[in-house]
């Protein structure tokens, strides 16, 4: 394995952030990213997605993007990734994609070993398995590593009674592509915060009908709350992770803001909330007291949970179901920094821990070289 200080595993906005900082205090870290292009979860949003509607977009550090461009009509799908794409270019980083990191566990001495499936065969000593699917398994030794994976190849299906025999279509949020495939359908989505808004606003009047069902009753605030409200949020879903728990999203937290797809929801009458159904039959849901409504598809737009599955040898989680972090530092290996984890998912806190992190390494490394 190639030994290098640190790895950064993710090219969304936590890690680009935590790059840019290590590089700052003088590291060069090596950046695995499992996608084919820049842009983390932004390039596989839905293309109706544009930035007049697009919510909370923090500047990278170091590199404004142009803010008299973001009220327009383009797709966030392919406006940020290019934010993105450029920002890796002027700061020089060194990303490897696509790069899908399969383990990350305890190596010898200060060491962590990461271990990763390259996309393309380019390298010599390949396993037979990994010839067959044209991938590379590649590792590296590091001092430390940051994790910033997210959550978006975690879209989270909760289970429902009947749902393996529904005659329709379902399908995760993260599978939405926009409104035209649903004209005249009659559809469910589930789900209470920003995506489940954005659904509702494109489908009005394009569909024969929506219901909005959710577990609770939302919380739908008259303002589109400051960056100090952000704070104060984010330092809430920081105690849950402090605690070893897992953590909640900061609209859990928030409520639902007066952003551009709530205020389009509202103006279209499509915010009409309805309690969430007891069971799903073949061709609709009932609610309990034995309400029923026909159903040709229902969007689950019922969040994501944290990608980390390739931390698993490390054996983080706490009995809670959490993992217990100290800042961004996992409590359990001092060598671990997960950001966009928990409070640092957001991408004011994905900023912030960027720095924090920096900071960290750079004492580790500083011990390690002395």
């Amino acid at each position: 394995m190639d030994e290098v200080d640190v790895v950064v595993i993710g090219a969304g906005q936590a890690g680009l952030s935590s790059a840019y900082f290590l590089r700052r205090f003088g590291h060069d870290p090596l950046v695995l990213d499992a996608d084919d292009g820049p842009g983390g979860a932004w390039r596989h949003r839905s293309p109706t997605l544009t930035m007049d509607k697009v919510h909370g977009v923090f500047d990278l550090p170091g590199v404004r993007r142009d803010p008299a461009r973001d009220g327009d009509d383009r797709p966030a799908a392919s406006v940020v990734p290019a934010y993105y794409a450029a920002y890796e270019r002027e700061l020089g980083l060194d990303v490897r994609r696509p790069a899908k990191v399969t383990a990350v566990e305890p190596g010898p001495a200060d060491r962590l070993l990461i271990t990763a499936r390259l996309g393309t065969a380019t390298t010599s000593g390949i396993d037979a398995a990994s010839s067959r699917t044209g991938e590379v398994v590649a590792g590296w030794a590091a001092r430390a590593v940051v994790n910033a994976t997210g959550t978006w190849t975690r879209p989270y299906w909760p289970y429902y009674p009947g749902a393996a025999d529904f005659r329709g279509r379902q399908l995760h949020y993260v599978s939405y592509r926009g409104p035209a495939e649903f004209a005249g359908l009659r559809v469910v989505v589930v789900g209470g915060g920003h995506s489940a808004a954005h659904v509702l606003a494109e489908l009005a009047g394009v569909a024969r009908e929506t219901f909005w069902v959710t577990r609770r009753p939302p919380d739908l605030r008259g303002d589109d709350f400051g960056e100090q409200a952000r704070r104060e949020a984010v330092a809430q879903v920081e105690a849950r992770v402090r605690a070893g728990l897992p953590p909640r999203s900061v609209v859990s937290v928030t409520g639902l803001g007066a952003t551009p797809v709530v205020r389009q929801a509202l103006e279209a009458g499509a915010l009409r909330r309805w309690p969430m159904f007891e069971r799903i039959t073949p061709g609709g849901v009932v609610w309990p007291g034995g309400r029923y409504e026909e159903a040709d598809v229902i969007v689950w737009a019922t969040g994501f949970r944290s990608a980390l599955d390739h931390l698993a040898p490390l054996r983080l989680r706490e009995p809670g179901g959490g993992i217990k972090v100290d800042g961004t530092r996992a409590v359990r290996e001092p060598r671990l920094h997960l950001v966009g984890y928990g409070p640092s998912a957001s991408t004011i806190g994905a900023n912030r821990a960027g720095r924090e992190v920096a900071r960290a390494v750079d004492r580790l490394l500083t011990r390690a070289a002395a």
